[in-house]
């Protein structure tokens, strides 16, 4: 076969955990629509459950320019694993994994010296070691980073300035003093806004090793993708770009990827919505939440990642039903640690949740916030979450977990003006006003603001929108890289 012909060849190489996954196919199958040949290369441990839970396979069987590969990861767990485990992951992926993908990547199947080689990788962000690989199997590399804008910016490219301005480690315990050493936050970001892991004492924790060598990769890559759109990190992605100059900003990318899916379906054929999840999503809270009244519903989960102690969980579950709202709760297998025991929670917590409250084990996210009866959403601020709920217009009560969230849930109080941050805190008093705050008292206030951020992430899909602009440019990037 002529190499000169060969058609544009994109490799997509996600962190394997549900968020990251989830927008990658969706980015994997708005290459599709444009005819770009898509290699997506999931590592094991999460490919088991994807394909056990989702029809993923026979929903990209449409696309004769698409297919999935695995490669292993080191990973023995049979479930996926919850974000106190992510390290534990990350090393197995570097271990077991970074060896394979150079083999295939320098000289095996995907290599140039393939029958059909990659032409342009775009990896998830968190693999530092990508920008390498690909320097040394010459193929262009885009990095895609899953996380909010605002912690990539604060605490990620700039934790070598951080660490040089001696703000991380922290001195002392004043986690609200200002941070002013990264330009363009210094009025918003308090250390407890930073990432978690600028919580560590020690500099050689493997954490903000791993932080530090992601600061140093993203700039050497060709591009950046965003999941975001112009106007809502216009704080900092004006910063941003003097250290990433070609950045790509398609977000909200379920919102994107559904139009144009919407614009390539034939009206007759099968739904628009669908699943990229790997927990088995519980459909009955849809015929639950149409019972509701309109905005009246607070839904509550942690996503895919963070865990809550039962004391968290008492101290949350009491300020929900204090609040008098009817509740929507997601609770994730294996997301209460410490031993839960449904038998030792009050009786008048079970009683009050079985008249106001339904309780499932993973629900269809996008379709639940979207959904007229919800008008809250208590959240752990991941950015996935944090995107999705903006784009459907419904204020935040954001209780961050770790990593980025602690940043997206300040962005959320202070900058965008869209919910209560109660980040450091669990008290049933706190979750209760908070709830009560952005349902019923300051109800129009956040609502206001949620309508207007709303709207700006509706008009960036459009044809003349800014993320849909971001995406034609990141085909056109990508067609011109054809392999020679």
């Amino acid at each position: 076969m002529d190499h000169q012909t060969l058609e544009p060849h994109v490799l997509i190489f996600p962190i394997p955990f549900q968020g990251p996954v989830n927008c990658a196919l969706k980015l994997a199958e708005l290459l599709c629509l444009s005819g770009i040949h898509v290699t997506f290369l999931n590592t094991e441990h999460i490919h088991r459950p994807l394909l056990r839970h989702t029809q993923v396979l026979s929903r990209f069987n449409r696309y004769p320019n698409f297919r999935f590969q695995t490669i292993p990861d080191g990973v023995e767990h049979e479930k996926p694993v919850s974000g106190d485990r992510f390290m534990e992951v990350m090393d197995a992926v570097d271990v077991v994994t970074k060896p394979l993908f150079r083999e295939m990547m320098v000289s095996g199947g995907l290599s140039r010296k393939s029958e059909r080689p990659v032409t342009v990788m775009i990896p998830d962000a968190c693999f530092s070691f990508a920008v390498d690989i690909a320097i040394e199997a010459s193929i262009p590399v885009i990095y895609f980073e899953t996380i909010g804008p605002g912690a990539l910016w604060t605490s990620h490219l700039n934790l070598p300035t951080l660490i040089e301005a001696g703000d991380v480690p922290f001195k002392g315990n004043d986690l609200d003093q200002m941070i002013t050493s990264v330009p363009g936050t210094e009025h918003i970001i308090r250390r407890r806004d930073l990432d978690s892991f600028c919580r560590f004492n020690d500099l050689s924790n493997p954490g903000i090793e791993f932080i530090v060598k992601q600061a140093h990769a993203i700039p050497r890559a060709q591009g950046l993708i965003l999941n975001t759109f112009e106007e809502l990190d216009s704080v900092v992605l004006p910063h941003m770009q003097k250290l990433c100059p070609n950045i790509y900003t398609i977000g909200p990318i379920h919102t994107l990827h559904k139009i144009e899916l919407m614009a390539n379906t034939k009206p007759s054929s099968q739904e628009i919505t669908f699943s990229n999840s790997v927990w088995k999503e519980d459909q009955t809270c849809m015929s639950w939440l149409d019972k509701q009244d309109p905005k009246s519903v607070i839904y509550v989960s942690i996503g895919s990642l963070a865990t809550m102690t039962v004391e968290q969980l008492l101290e949350i579950w009491y300020g929900i039903v204090n609040s008098r709202k009817p509740f929507l709760w997601v609770r994730r297998p294996g997301s209460i640690t410490g031993g839960h025991d449904e038998c030792r929670v009050p009786v008048e917590l079970l009683e009050r949740t079985k008249e106001i409250g339904c309780i499932v084990e993973w629900a269809p996210q996008e379709d639940v916030l979207a959904h007229r009866a919800i008008g809250g959403f208590l959240t752990h601020s991941g950015w996935n979450s944090t995107v999705e709920s903006i784009a459907e217009g419904v204020p935040m009560v954001c209780w961050p977990y770790y990593a980025d969230q602690q940043t997206n849930s300040r962005f959320v109080g202070e900058v965008w003006k869209i919910g209560i941050d109660l980040k450091d805190t669990c008290d049933r008093l706190q979750v209760e006003m908070a709830v009560r705050d952005i349902m019923d008292s300051k109800h129009n206030v956040f609502r206001q603001f949620a309508n207007t951020w709303a709207n700006l992430a509706k008009e960036s899909i459009t044809k003349t929108g800014s993320s849909s602009i971001h995406l034609g440019r990141l085909i056109d990037y990508i067609l011109t890289m054809r392999s020679t």
